[in-house]
């Protein structure tokens, strides 16, 4: 009974320090939020990738996210680094925006691939696509839209 009381009482004490935190280091109400949204993962060149924007007042960000599909096999050797071309597409209430091809290095850890950002009046909608290719595949873009409100 002693032990079961002891171990309530270590548990609560550590969720009300975990909370301390968050309390102490909460942002000033002036300071301009970015809010972060992201469209579904797909499979390209046998990588996990996504995208999301970054949108700050009315600058959009779009960063491309990569990572591995899946774990290893047990006991199978580590997968080689591969060499990517990534490309950045967008629209702006249908107009288009200039793309932006980008290379990275995936050395099987999660990879951030910073994209297209453009200044937009609110109120506008953004699509945008990701596309990842290595040799021998091909891309098979992600999108993601989102519409400014400021």
């Amino acid at each position: 009974m002693k032990r079961s009381t002891f171990l309530t009482a270590a548990v609560a004490s550590l969720s009300l320090a975990a909370l301390t935190p968050a309390i102490a280091v909460a942002a000033p109400a002036s300071a301009t939020e970015t809010v972060v949204s992201c469209g579904n993962s797909g499979l390209q060149s046998a990588l996990s990738t996504r995208l999301c924007a970054e949108i700050t007042g009315n600058t959009v960000t779009f960063v491309g996210k990569v990572s591995l599909a899946g774990p290893p096999s047990p006991g199978s050797p580590a997968p080689t680094p591969k060499q990517l071309t990534t490309t950045f597409t967008a629209t702006v209430d249908g107009a288009p925006l200039p793309n932006v091809t980008k290379f990275a290095l995936f050395n099987n850890t999660n990879l951030d691939v910073p994209g297209l950002s453009a200044n937009v009046a609110c109120g506008s909608t953004i699509r945008a696509t990701f596309g990842v290719t290595s040799y021998p595949w091909a891309a098979r873009p992600v999108s993601h839209e989102v519409t400014v409100i400021c």
